[in-house]
C-alpha cells in the first residue's frame, strides 16, 4: 500500500447501494459506521453528505465501491461508441455464440449490442493465430478508417483486431491514427489479450461504452472529497473498488471501468470472508441482501475470481469474483399478475420512494412484510434514527389489496411475500453451490446487507446449512470489505499448448515471468509500496472440449487438473490430451488487517431485552428482542429472538440457539 501516517490519514470506505451508502471508517482503533440514503442521480452527492456528516479534519483517503458501471449497463445510458474490427468481423458482437437464453420462450428478444451496425468500422489487415503478419494495414486505409470515425462523431472507440492477443502491432498502429479525436480508446490488447472473439470484443466494448460515464462521475467524487478535505485545510485521493476483490487507483478505475462494474458486492465477499476468518471459519456462503438485490458466493478455503461472467447480458471476460445476483432485496416490489399468482421482484421501490414504511412508497414490498409480520420493530430501525411507519403500512396495503380483489389478510400477504422471495434467494444459493457439485452442510452461511439476518435461518433450514454467522457490522460490511481489501491487479495471456504427460517448464516459467514483470512495472508506475505476492493459476481443458477449469500453477498441475475435473464433473480422463488455455497471474500488495471491534467484558451482566409478538409460520409467538449490543460474549441463548441494531435486524426462529462470539459475530445454530 501507500505510505501513510495513521495519526495523519483517514481512511473512509464507501459502498453505494441501491436504498443506502454505507460508510466505514476506523476511529481511536474503532470501526465506526454510517449509512446515508442513496442519491441516485449522482451517488457522489451521498457521498458528499455522509463526509459532512463524519466531520473529516484529517488527509482524506476514499476507497469506493461503485455502483455506476452496473447501473450504466443496466440503464443503457452509456456514450456513443466507434467499434473497430478487422475487415469482415463487423457483426461478431452481433453474432455472439447463437445462444438462446431462453430456448421456449418464443417472444424473447434478445439483447441489443451495445454498439449499431453503421458505428462498425471494419480494417484490411490480418494476423495470424501464430501472431504472423498476414496483411499489414496500408497507410491510406488506416487515414480513411479514421476519417470515416471522425464523421461518425463518436464519444469513444474500441478497437478489438483478430488475434491481437499475439500481436498487438496493428491494434496500436489503429489508436495512434485515431488519437487525435480527443476521445477515450479502449484496445483489446490491453483490456483482455486472450482468445475468444466475441468475449473480447464484448470485454472491449464493454470497457468503452463506460468509459466517459465512469471518468466524470469519479471526477466528480474526486472534487468532493477534496473539496470536504480542502475546507479542513488537508488532502484527499480517492480509490476504487474492482470487480476481482481489490483496490486500485482511480486514474487505472477510469481507464479500464469494465473492472468496476461489480465493486460493491466484491467488497461485500471480500468482507464475509475475513470476518468469517475471525470466527474460525473459511468454508462459506456469502448471503448479501440490501434494498434492491441479493448476492450469494461460495468461498472454499479463498476467495475465487471467475473470468467468465455476465453483466446486464453481456459477456464481460476480465476476473470478476464469481457472485451470483438476483432482483430480490428488501425494497423489491410485490405484485399479482393476470392469473393471481404472487410474485416479488425485480422490480424495487429503491430509495425513493421506498417501501410503503419510508412514508411515500405505495407499493408492498419485502420490507413492509417484515414489518406487518413483527420481524421488524418500527422504532428500532438504524438505531432509531428512522422510524417505520406501521399503521400507514397496514392502512396501504389493505386498500392494495381491495383494489387486487384478494380477499387475504396482511398477515397472510406478508408471510406469503416471504416465502416467495425467500424461494428466489434459495435458488440463487442453489446455484453456487449444490449446482457445483458443493455440499451446503459443508459450509457456514455469512449473511449481511441491511436485510440478510431476517431471511438467513429461513434459508438454512432449507437448504440442511447448519449455522449462521450474522457478521459484525452486517449493514456495512460490503463497505469494511471494501477498506481492508488489497491492492490487486490481474493479468492473462493465451497460449494454447497442448500435452498429454510433461509440462513445458521453461516456456510456462518465462510466460509468467513477462507477466510479473507487467505486473511489478504497473505497480511502480502507480507508486504502490509493500512487498508484491503472486498467485499463479492455468485455464485447462481436454482437447476437444470448449470451456476451461483455473486451477493453481504447481508441478502437478496437471493431476490437480484431473482431480478438480473429476469433482466439478463427476469424471476424468486420464489419458487424454490437455490444453493449456491462458495463463493467469495476481499481483497483490496486502492491506493492513483491520477488526471491525474488540471484545470488551460488557458492563451488564445481561442482554437488554423487550418483548413483542413476531409471525413464525403464519403463527403468532411470543417473542424476546434483544439489542445486539448488550449480548454477553459466548452465551447461548435460545429463541424465538429478535435481535436488533444499528445497520440490521435479525431474526432468530423457534428452537434455534445463538451466541456472539469475541469476534463480535453472531453464531446461530439448530
Amino acid at each position: 500500500m501507500r505510505r501513510e501516517s495513521p495519526d495523519s490519514t483517514i481512511r473512509i470506505a464507501v459502498d453505494t447501494g441501491g436504498t443506502f451508502t454505507d460508510c466505514v471508517w476506523i476511529d481511536r482503533g474503532q470501526v465506526r459506521m454510517l449509512k446515508v440514503f442513496s442519491t441516485p442521480s449522482d451517488p457522489s452527492q451521498a457521498i458528499s453528505e455522509a463526509l459532512r456528516k463524519i466531520a473529516v479534519q484529517r488527509n482524506l483517503v476514499l476507497l469506493h465501491g461503485t455502483t455506476v458501471g452496473t447501473n450504466t449497463l443496466l440503464q443503457r445510458k452509456g456514450a456513443r461508441v466507434a467499434l473497430v474490427t478487422t475487415a469482415g468481423f463487423e457483426d461478431v458482437i452481433e453474432i455472439g455464440r447463437q445462444a438462446r437464453p431462453r430456448l421456449y420462450d418464443f417472444f424473447f428478444d434478445r439483447m441489443e449490442p451495445l454498439v449499431s451496425t453503421d458505428l462498425r468500422f471494419g480494417l484490411e489487415e490480418r494476423i495470424d493465430c501464430e501472431g504472423r503478419v498476414l496483411q499489414p494495414p496500408s497507410s491510406k486505409a488506416v487515414r480513411d478508417l479514421a476519417n470515416k470515425i471522425r464523421a461518425a462523431r463518436p464519444q469513444t472507440v474500441a478497437i478489438c483486431l483478430l488475434f491481437s492477443f499475439n500481436n498487438a502491432e496493428h491494434e496500436r498502429a489503429v489508436a495512434r491514427a485515431l488519437d487525435d479525436l480527443g476521445v477515450p480508446i479502449s484496445t483489446s490488447h490491453e483490456i483482455l489479450p486472450e482468445f475468444r472473439e466475441y468475449e473480447r470484443t464484448s470485454t472491449t466494448l464493454v470497457n468503452a461504452y463506460l468509459q466517459p460515464v465512469m471518468q466524470r462521475y469519479l471526477e466528480n467524487l474526486q472534487q468532493r472529497a477534496l473539496q470536504s478535505a480542502d475546507s479542513v485545510g488537508r488532502k484527499a485521493r480517492v480509490f476504487v473498488m474492482q470487480s476481482s476483490g481489490g483496490i486500485t487507483s482511480l486514474r487505472s478505475a477510469a481507464r479500464q471501468p469494465v473492472r468496476t462494474v461489480l465493486s460493491g458486492p466484491a467488497g461485500g465477499v471480500v468482507g464475509a470472508a475475513a470476518i468469517a476468518r475471525l470466527s474460525g471459519f473459511d468454508r462459506i456462503i456469502t448471503f448479501d441482501m440490501g434494498g434492491t438485490s441479493t448476492d450469494v458466493a461460495l468461498v472454499d478455503g479463498e476467495v475465487r475470481t471467475s473470468s467468465q461472467s455476465e453483466v446486464a447480458g453481456l459477456p464481460v471476460g476480465v476476473p470478476m469474483l464469481d457472485i451470483h445476483t438476483v432482483g430480490a432485496g428488501g425494497g423489491s416490489i410485490a405484485r399479482f399478475d393476470a392469473a393471481g399468482a404472487l410474485h416479488v421482484g425485480p422490480e424495487s421501490a429503491g430509495a425513493d420512494p421506498g417501501p410503503i414504511c419510508y412514508g411515500k412508497g405505495l407499493q408492498p414490498t419485502v420490507t413492509d412484510a417484515n414489518l406487518l409480520l413483527g420481524r421488524l420493530q418500527p422504532d428500532r430501525f438504524l438505531g432509531g434514527e428512522f422510524s417505520l411507519d406501521l399503521e400507514r403500512t397496514r392502512r396501504v396495503t389493505a386498500e392494495w389489496l381491495k383494489r387486487h380483489g384478494s380477499q387475504l389478510t396482511n398477515a397472510q400477504f406478508a408471510t406469503g411475500v416471504i416465502r416467495v422471495v425467500n424461494a428466489t434467494m434459495e435458488k440463487a444459493i442453489r446455484v453456487v453451490s449444490i449446482e457445483r457439485g458443493h455440499d451446503t452442510r459443508d459450509f457456514t452461511l455469512v449473511a449481511f446487507g441491511g436485510a440478510g439476518g431476517l431471511h438467513a435461518c429461513d434459508l438454512a433450514q432449507v437448504l440442511g446449512i447448519r449455522r449462521v454467522l450474522v457478521a459484525a457490522l452486517p449493514g456495512a460490511l460490503s463497505a469494511y470489505g471494501i477498506l481492508v481489501s488489497d491492492v490487486i491487479k490481474d493479468y492473462s495471456r493465451t497460449v494454447l499448448w497442448r500435452v498429454k504427460e510433461e509440462l513445458p517448464s521453461a516456456r510456462l516459467q518465462h510466460q509468467f515471468a513477462e507477466l510479473r514483470r507487467q505486473a511489478e512495472t504497473d505497480f511502480q508506475t502507480e507508486n504502490w509500496s509493500g512487498t508484491l505476492h503472486f498467485r499463479r493459476t492455468v485455464d485447462l481443458r481436454y482437447r476437444g472440449q470448449g470451456y476451461e477449469l483455473n486451477v493453481p500453477f504447481s508441478a502437478q498441475l496437471l493431476r490437480d487438473f484431473h482431480k478438480e475435473h473429476e469433482r466439478r464433473y463427476g469424471y476424468r480422463h486420464a489419458g487424454r490430451e490437455v490444453e493449456l488455455v491462458t495463463l493467469r497471474l495476481r499481483a497483490v500488495a496486502k492491506s493492513r488487517r483491520l477488526r471491525p471491534g474488540r471484545h470488551k467484558e460488557p458492563e451488564h451482566t445481561a442482554a437488554h431485552t423487550t418483548r413483542t409478538r413476531v409471525s413464525f409460520e403464519g403463527k403468532p409467538v411470543a417473542t424476546i428482542i434483544y439489542e445486539r449490543d448488550t449480548l454477553p460474549i459466548g452465551k447461548l441463548l435460545t429463541g424465538p429472538a429478535i435481535i436488533t441494531e444499528y445497520s440490521a435486524t435479525t431474526v432468530v426462529p423457534p428452537a434455534m440457539r445463538f451466541r456472539r462470539d469475541s469476534a463480535l459475530n453472531l453464531i446461530i445454530a439448530g
